[in-house]
């Protein structure tokens, strides 16, 4: 068995239950019969989709999928759970970001309210769902980003007899579906309490008069807004969270919407991939079928592994994060990563394919000039590549040097309802997190020539983390320590994928060609760190070391490569 690529034409989610399964494919025959053309124009023309929030409602498609079943009104189809929102996240990922950015805004805003223990605010999300509303996340400010510490939105409290506690004013920036969303949750500091305790969640309606909806800061069909609270009337049943606990609902809100990164990112990768081996594989250039270039082919295999790869370690950090608990928290490591890395990975995914096919990809009637114009937006929302493994390096000391026991996580399609999501604790504590043995499911692949090569580079990263470990200043410099992050994912990322192989049964061949690159990338990232200017001698030495080459198998490769091509055709949009 292999690892699929998601196709339209034989997509059959037999792991989901009947309306899950009805629902993606009632998605997916909405796009299609769009069309190609039609989906393309309004991209290229930014016209905001209407069309698909119609189709939302008429199917209650988010009431369905984003309603936890507390407040489903009985309806045994509506919950939260987070491998069919995977799904669903990868294929509007692979129809179109605009698509994507409109659910996944709603995930944001409602993050606050379903963690919130506002009963009357959570009845009107989930009937506002059925309606066919869309939500937004007022977080980021022009100023500020999304820096939390610092908001201007200010809450002014209010002696006014009709149930209103507060009067805001402040702008919002960088707010997607801001033009129309029937609840934004918004973040922002009461006047007369000074420090975390005069924090304020609260929600607003973007059709209030006290509203004023200042533009759109893109050019695009997205509406990434910009907004003004002008003495905005918020009444008691409009707060969400106080205090330290709004603080922790924005973080904890970004911990469940930054999930949805990955499989967008994926999506968008396989529809370019689909789109760029038809035509490279027909066509004809110095008398040869490009294809026939070697490094074509290489480029090929390698978007092809790591398009896998991107599959495997999303699926399996699905697994952690629908188990986890108070207890085993392994999931505040993996989401970072299924942001930071496997976003990345996309970029170099479209990147790969775009030299192939070259001013192809610019072309309007293609998908991949979406895809090469957007890829680069998924590495930075939900905090940037940078933060993200800021965090990452956060979890480093326990996971490479003090595993322990812990029962093994199964694979989790279940049709369950995720309640942790909205019960996931304090935001503090991630450098107690603890992990099962991380060289465990190395040492089950060691038979494969590529893993084991790696496995040598990780275990040598904690040579480098002992014997060459990096003093106080270095310790204070992101720049150097943002390197050992990256070594320290690639660790990580190449563990998740081997869990996942394991659980599905992926063949050796494609876990080997996995892992080819996986070594590269552990070289390149040594080298890298040998470059910083604050490197030691015993680092650098360490560095060069470090550097390995995959094996070389050229009958796998060619095995690999057979599979490339098998895609040619394969799926095409209808027009």
């Amino acid at each position: 068995m292999t690892v699929q690529l998601f196709n339209p034409n034989t997509y059959d989610p037999q792991e989901f239950d009947p309306e899950t399964r009805r629902l993606l494919r009632a998605t997916i025959d909405w796009f299609e019969a769009r069309g190609k053309q039609q989906v393309l124009e309004d991209d290229l023309e930014a016209v905001w989709p209407a069309d698909f929030l119609d189709f939302v409602r008429r199917e209650k498609l988010f009431a369905t999928f984003l309603t936890p079943a507390e407040f489903a009104d009985g309806d045994p189809n509506r919950r939260w759970d987070a491998a069919r929102n995977a799904a669903l996240s990868e294929i509007l990922g692979f129809y179109g970001l605009a698509y994507w950015y409109a659910w996944q805004v709603t995930v944001l805003g409602l993050g606050p309210i379903w963690m919130s223990d506002n009963v009357d605010a959570k009845r009107r999300a989930a009937q506002q769902l059925v309606d066919g509303e869309v939500m937004a996340f007022g977080l980021s400010e022009r100023d500020h980003g999304a820096d939390v510490y610092s908001t201007d939105m200010l809450l002014t409290a209010t002696l006014d007899d009709d149930g209103v506690a507060f009067r805001a004013t402040g702008e919002k920036y960088y707010i997607g579906n801001g033009n129309v969303a029937g609840m934004v949750s918004v973040f922002g500091r009461r006047t007369d309490i000074d420090g975390p305790e005069g924090y304020v969640f609260f929600v607003v309606d973007s059709r209030h008069p006290n509203y004023n909806l200042l533009g759109n800061v893109l050019r695009a069909q997205m509406y990434v807004s910009t907004f003004r609270l002008e003495d905005y009337p918020v009444r008691e049943e409009d707060i969400l969270h106080t205090g330290v606990a709004a603080f922790e609902a924005a973080l904890n809100t970004v911990n469940v919407g930054k999930f949805n990164l990955c499989t967008g990112s994926t999506g968008i990768a396989e529809h370019a991939f689909f789109e760029s081996i038809t035509h490279a594989h027909n066509r004809i250039l110095y008398g040869n079928p490009v294809t026939d270039f070697a490094h074509v082919r290489a480029n090929f295999v390698d978007a092809y592994s790591r398009t896998l790869a991107m599959k495997l370690f999303s699926a399996r950090a699905v697994d952690y994060f629908r188990s986890a608990s108070l207890d085993d928290r392994r999931y505040l490591l993996f989401n970072p990563m299924t942001k930071s890395k496997v976003t990345m990975e996309g970029e170099k995914v479209v990147a790969l394919l775009h030299d192939v096919i070259a001013a192809k990809g610019y072309e309007k009637n293609t998908y991949f000039q979406e895809a090469a114009r957007y890829i680069g937006t998924l590495p930075k929302l939900e905090g940037t590549v940078h933060v993200n493994v800021g965090l990452v390096l956060k979890f480093l000391p326990n996971y490479l040097f003090a595993p322990i026991e812990r029962p093994e996580v199964g694979t989790r399609t279940d049709a369950a309802d995720d309640v942790f999501f909205w019960n996931q604790g304090p935001t503090r504590g991630a450098a107690k997190v603890q992990f099962a043995d991380w060289t465990q499911v190395y040492t089950r692949f060691a038979d494969v020539p590529n893993v084991a090569r790696f496995f040598e580079q990780a275990q040598g990263l904690k040579v480098l983390l002992t014997a060459a470990a990096p003093d106080e200043a270095q310790r204070d410099d992101l720049d150097f320590m943002l390197a050992v992050g990256h070594l320290f994912s690639q660790v990580v990322y190449g563990q998740l994928i081997l869990e996942q192989a394991e659980l599905t049964g992926v063949d050796r061949a494609t876990v080997d060609q996995i892992f080819d690159f996986q070594v590269r990338d552990f070289s390149a990232q040594a080298v890298a760190l040998h470059g910083k200017s604050s490197s030691t001698p015993a680092q650098q030495e360490w560095a060069l070391g470090a550097i390995r080459k995959p094996e070389v198998d050229s009958e796998r490769f060619a095995r690999m490569w057979d599979r490339v091509v098998e895609q040619d055709g394969a799926y095409e949009m209808r027009a």
